[in-house]
């Protein structure tokens, strides 16, 4: 089977799981051939708010950046979410799926709406597992959900720009130019408009930025 052929085969799955796992449980299939528009199934989407032909989240970018790490890996279990808004907290796994060649080319992600069960539990006593406990069955493993590309753009640099205690107009260039750096080693500007947002946000041009990139090619090649 081509790519196209094995990401169709997990449809049904993606709604088998829906209905065995609930409305609690969001169920994703992504094709990580095109980042920008990678949703191409998804079920009970209430959870996050996300759509068909939404983007990718923080965890796939890492994922394909790190994909030796990755390489004999055919699952990931049990990480913590959050929703763009903070206001939900998911317990997620995801299957990574390859095409005949071993290439990674999509996922089939679950994500489970824990929320409720943590309210409950610590209505019944005080000893609930915290947030700080349950990101420790992996970690520093923590995906975000944005709804759209922008929220995801935008995520990755206010945690670059959080580092440096400054306004845009009062950073120096080389300041400027480690953001830029930072956001290039997570893959950020494989992602179409991050050139335009980040400019935007570090108040300087479009060129600039281009300049920052070539600048730090050459000095890794």
């Amino acid at each position: 089977m081509n790519a196209d052929e094995i990401l169709k085969s997990y449809i049904p799955m993606v709604d088998f799981m829906a209905n065995t796992y609930g409305k609690n449980c969001e169920v994703v299939l992504h094709d990580l051939r095109d980042l920008e528009n990678s949703i191409i199934a998804i079920r009970n989407n209430h959870i996050t708010g996300r759509k068909e032909n939404g983007p990718v989240t923080d965890m796939a970018l890492n994922i394909l950046h790190n994909l030796d790490k990755y390489q004999d890996k055919n699952f990931i279990c049990n990480y913590t979410g959050k929703t763009s808004r903070g206001n939900k907290t998911l317990r997620s796994s995801t299957y990574l799926i390859r095409d005949g060649e071993k290439n990674l080319i999509g996922m089939l992600c679950i994500n489970i709406d824990i929320t409720p069960l943590l309210k409950a539990r610590e209505a019944i006593d005080d000893l609930i597992i915290n947030e700080e406990l349950l990101n420790n069955n992996v970690k520093g493993t923590q995906e975000n959900f944005d709804l759209n590309l922008n929220d995801l753009i935008n995520s990755y640099i206010s945690q670059a720009m959080d580092e440096f205690d400054a306004e845009p107009s009062r950073m120096t260039m080389k300041e400027k130019k480690e953001i830029v750096r930072h956001l290039s080693e997570k893959d950020v500007f494989r992602l179409k408009g991050v050139v335009v947002e980040v400019a935007k946000a570090l108040e300087v041009s479009e060129q600039t930025i281009y300049r920052y990139l070539k600048e730090l090619e050459n000095t890794t090649s």
